[in-house]
């Protein structure tokens, strides 16, 4: 099967593997009742949100690698293809941040209005 959209192929495979990576650092410490403030605190949700989004969006990059839609060279198609990236990047990275400090908890609406608008220009044709 050819791919449609081979750079979101490369990212989509490049965050999962740092899911991986990720989750084994982060898993190195989880035998730790304190890590991170306890199991129910914010900042060990939020970061292990940040884990899960890397291996989602990176895999949800790859289905849209594969899909056909926006076609190539559609008006829509690289505006779709940038925004999953921009979406799948910012997310854990945004994630990872406001476990570190909360305030970075402001600029979820990069990665929120990136993915929305990611799946609306893909869904245009």
């Amino acid at each position: 099967m050819p791919l449609t959209h081979p750079l979101n192929f490369s990212v989509g495979w490049t965050l999962v593997l740092l899911a991986f990576l990720t989750g084994a650092a982060i898993g190195l410490f989880f035998h730790r009742e304190d890590f991170l403030g306890g199991y129910a605190s914010f900042r060990r949700r939020i970061v292990r949100l940040g884990h899960i989004a890397l291996a989602a969006l990176g895999m949800m990059n790859v289905l849209y690698a594969l899909s056909p839609r926006p076609a190539p060279g559609a008006w829509n198609e690289p505006w779709a293809t940038n925004l999953w990236i921009l979406g799948a990047v910012t997310m854990p990275l945004v994630c990872f941040l406001t476990g570190w400090r909360e305030p970075f908890r402001n600029l979820f609406f990069i990665p929120v209005t990136s993915l929305v608008a990611a799946v609306v220009f893909t869904l245009i044709h």
